[in-house]
């Protein structure tokens, strides 16, 4: 039963990443329909934890829905207007909606479209601003190895709780491995900037592994303390033997945007160095 659960957990988990990999291959509109996809089921999943996913609710999560994938493509003009109209629909809409609490269902609404829509939004224009090369790529590889890198060295010597008061089995011994990982995983990346693109040399290369790590790290707990507070395990199960997306994406939820503001800092760097 244990092997079978594994060949399961394997195989979503080698789909999973097959469509993250290819649509950042494929292109801007692969991409769009992407981070779409992601804002849309994980904006579902995340009204769900929070307890506001009711029938008398309905309206205002689709409201909620349109709004993080109208956030997540706020590259586009149209999109953003659109975001900006659900905003004000959205607290409009709450006079007329009866609810018990009207307070915790705005903050419900609010905290969704920010904790899910803003960090896609910034997945798709670190995609599509910052495109002289897949530099999206890295910033899920980074993710990706981070994992790994923590999940490996913290089962071999973990023993330091890095934050046991939300997950208990995070380490600090885990953190650095992953860390280590990702300077080594940079170096090799800086070897690539026909590919890879954007990034000049291996200290930036390090700086946005480092910053990737870090952040990753605490968007992970970041969701564990949501979830935690709400009494669950996991956010869902739409991915079989990993739980739900939330479970999947909370990491690239604090790194996006970290990723975003780094990308544009370097740009300024850049330009005065000229």
């Amino acid at each position: 039963m244990k092997l079978k659960s594994l060949g399961i957990r394997t195989l979503s988990g080698v789909i999973y990443v097959a469509i993250i990999v290819g649509c950042i291959l494929g292109g801007e509109l692969w991409l769009s329909l992407l981070v779409s996809l992601i804002a849309g089921f994980a904006t579902i999943e995340l009204t769900k934890v929070l307890g506001g996913m009711r029938v008398n609710r309905m309206p205002l999560v689709a409201i909620d829905v349109a709004g993080s994938i109208c956030l997540a493509l706020g590259c586009y003009i149209v999109p953003l207007l659109i975001w900006l109209f659900c905003l004000l629909l959205r607290f409009v809409e709450e006079l007329y909606a009866k609810d018990e609490n009207p307070v915790q269902s705005l903050s419900t609404s609010c905290l969704t479209q920010l904790m899910i829509g803003l960090p896609c939004g910034l997945m798709l224009a670190n995609g599509l601003i910052f495109s002289t090369g897949y530099i999206l790529l890295a910033i899920f590889l980074f993710l990706w190895i981070n994992d790994t890198g923590a999940f490996l060295v913290g089962s071999l010597i973990g023993k330091r709780r890095l934050f046991e008061r939300i997950s208990p089995k995070k380490s600090w011994e885990g953190f650095l491995g992953g860390l280590v990982f990702n300077i080594a995983a940079a170096v090799l990346f800086s070897h690539f900037p026909g590919f890879f693109g954007y990034l000049h040399n291996v200290w930036q290369w390090i700086g946005l592994g480092v910053i990737v790590t870090i952040f990753g790290t605490w968007g992970d707990l970041v969701e564990s303390l949501v979830k935690r507070t709400m009494h669950l395990k996991d956010s869902g199960n739409i991915i079989p033997g990993h739980g739900g997306l939330l479970d999947r994406i909370d990491s690239m939820l604090l790194a996006m945007p970290a990723a975003f503001i780094y990308f544009v800092l370097l740009s300024f760097y850049n330009l005065a160095s000229l």
